[in-house]
């Protein structure tokens, strides 16, 4: 029988390649912006998730959209919106207090281990070795890719950046997850919207802390519109959205389109060079995503109440 990605699975694949593409944006603008600003690194992202779901929620009236009256909807809403203030909380975190590498290695590289441990634990997609080969490929290519951590961080640095790096990556599978079944009512960018103002506010607390004022300039505004805009408001919508049609599992393993991303736009736009370990976790990467995006829809897809579904010839 054909093994061929049936059309919403595609539709699915195209708006998470989409998103793992614009995230990969989000490092070169945040560094922008944080040099632009002088904004630390925690007001940056609450900056990112305040614009970004503005954005979305002045779209949503303009076009006139209903807002979401029933609990389930709000529920998913007030959900997205801890989770994601959670997540940028922790990773910043962990980057303050050990470095950008191992930061985003544990961040990025657990968030497809802990998506499959927790569809395996549950049932809904058992670990085959397909899958498991995949996620061992995606880990190794990322972990050439990134780097060893730098600036020797202090042993009590390296066990709070991993804690930190880990709640942060448990709350990006478990929004992952989360999305992955749709709400009736609730769409993409109503979630996103919603769910980023909502993160914005509980974040703004701590943000205060380090100063949220900057002096504006045409650049500064423009480059904080663009962050809240690119790898924010249209990349997360494309996520939620490509969630619903391709399952948990696959999401989060291109998600790790976006160090890859990021390190073609740090050789391209800052003129960095990738060396031979990076540039052989590069071809692991690519490799790993391309196992994923041509799995089969029985493999992607988790499994219905009536039972797992024979894999095709």
């Amino acid at each position: 029988m054909s093994s061929s990605v049936s059309t919403t699975g595609r539709s699915g694949l195209v708006y998470l390649v989409a998103a793992g593409i614009l995230w990969g944006t989000g490092g070169l603008l945040g560094a922008l912006v944080h040099r632009a600003t002088g904004l630390s690194p925690v007001s940056v992202a609450t900056c990112r998730l305040a614009v970004g779901g503005l954005l979305l929620v002045g779209l949503l009236a303009g076009a006139r959209r209903p807002w979401p009256r029933d609990r389930p909807a709000w529920r998913r809403i007030g959900a997205v919106a801890v989770l994601a203030a959670v997540f940028q909380a922790a990773y910043f975190g962990a980057v303050a207090v050990s470095s950008v590498s191992l930061a985003t290695l544990l961040t990025i590289g657990m968030s497809p281990v802990v998506v499959a441990v927790s569809e395996h634990v549950t049932g809904r997609h058992p670990l085959d070795r397909r899958r498991a080969a995949t996620i061992g490929l995606a880990l190794s290519g990322l972990a050439l890719l990134a780097g060893v951590p730098s600036g020797a961080p202090s042993a009590g640095g390296l066990l709070v950046g991993a804690a930190l790096a880990a709640l942060a990556a448990a709350a990006f599978a478990t929004v992952t997850v989360l999305n992955a079944a749709p709400v009736p009512g609730l769409d993409a960018m109503t979630t996103t919207g919603l769910g980023f103002t909502g993160g914005a506010l509980l974040l703004a607390p701590l943000a205060a802390t380090s100063g949220l004022a900057f002096d504006p300039t045409i650049g500064s505004v423009a480059l904080v519109v663009l962050l809240g805009l690119a790898p924010t408001a249209i990349a997360y919508t494309c996520y939620f959205r490509g969630l619903a049609q391709a399952g948990p599992g696959i999401a989060a393993v291109l998600a790790l389109l976006e160090p890859l991303t990021g390190a073609a736009l740090a050789v391209v736009v800052l003129g960095e060079r990738l060396t031979a370990t990076g540039l052989t976790g590069a071809a692991l990467l690519v490799g790993a995503l391309m196992l994923a995006a041509t799995a089969g829809p029985e493999i992607r897809r988790p499994h219905t109440a009536s039972g797992p579904r024979r894999l095709r010839d």
